[in-house]
């Protein structure tokens, strides 16, 4: 890997080029009121190595799979954070418990999906979600329709920089601050990442089952927020687990949660106030479209990319 001085890595280099600046979190709220229009590419944009994915055609989602997404499936299919050691469990892939949407009887949203990606690696995972929040391209790239920025606090791009830090471990503990369209509109989405076992997982059985896992907590905020806007936390998980040829992804998200000082999950909605189904069935449509995406783009630019942080 390129050595790098340390304050060149945070963006206390003048000199550094506009995509390795380091913004402030209110200029980058301003910001996101003109990326949510999904502006074109700047010069210096079309110029980074990987500007051609923001234009190449978006592989569709298989119509059967979105279309499990069309309607709510029963509650009593899904489990809430504090049982997350079920995703250690051989996946049955039942149609109501693998994909599917509800609201919970106390009124969170739960969405399930699961996609095999033919020739991705628990590497490319690794390196993808460490790599992409580097720069506000690397991420529209991924989904251009709906992803349309992110950044980080100096102290978390450091860390991501940091070579002593493996791939894997990058994320604990940092925060990406995204423009994401969830088919609600426009929203700045602060995720928190989490190690597995601050997720709750048993570690033992984790090693064993799961080849990787990025995981945490979301807060979403309406990008043109006013006071009929709703603003809630999520608790999300994508574990992915080593199948012939590739990686079996499975999502969790458990809408209306958040953690504790101490960690444990807990349900914070008001008493008889459920997420929007809305919001709910907009989040799992697509989750399977970028999911799509990402399994489809990821080997390409990871064979071209994925030997460095920096490009």
């Amino acid at each position: 890997m390129t050595t790098q001085n340390p304050a060149a890595a945070v963006g206390q280099d003048k000199n550094l080029p506009e995509w390795r600046a380091q913004k402030t979190y209110s200029r980058n709220l301003a910001d996101s009121r003109i990326k949510a229009t999904l502006p074109p590419l700047t010069p210096e944009e079309e110029a980074r190595p990987f500007a051609k994915y923001y234009y190449e055609p978006i592989k569709p989602a298989d119509p059967a799979h979105l279309a499990a997404m069309d309607q709510p499936m029963d509650p009593a299919m899904a489990f809430g954070p504090e049982e997350i050691n079920r995703l250690l469990d051989i996946p049955g892939l039942e149609a109501g418990v693998e994909v599917g949407w509800c609201n919970l009887p106390n009124g969170a949203g739960y969405i399930a999906n699961t996609i095999v990606y033919p020739d991705v690696t628990a590497d490319m995972i690794d390196w993808w979600f460490a790599w992409h929040p580097l720069e506000d391209l690397r991420y529209r790239i991924w989904y251009p329709p709906q992803h349309a920025g992110i950044m980080l606090s100096p102290i978390d791009r450091a860390r991501i920089l940091d070579p002593a830090v493996p791939n894997r471990e990058k994320n604990w503990g940092v925060v990406h601050n995204v423009t994401e369209n969830t088919d609600c509109g426009f929203e700045n989405i602060d995720i928190a990442f989490r190690s597995p076992a601050d997720m709750g997982f048993d570690m033992d059985r984790f090693h064993k089952v799961v080849a990787t896992c990025a995981a945490g907590m979301g807060w979403a905020v309406a990008v043109e927020k006013c006071d009929t806007s709703i603003t809630a936390p999520a608790i999300m998980c994508h574990a992915f687990y080593d199948v012939p040829g590739g990686l079996r992804h499975r999502t969790r998200f458990w809408m209306g949660y958040r953690f504790t000082e101490e960690g444990k999950p807990e349900l914070c909605l008001p008493p008889d106030v459920a997420v929007p189904v809305e919001a709910v069935q907009g989040l799992a449509r697509h989750n399977v479209r970028e999911f799509t995406r990402f399994g489809d783009f990821l080997p390409r630019i990871y064979k071209e990319l994925g030997n460095s942080m920096y490009c």
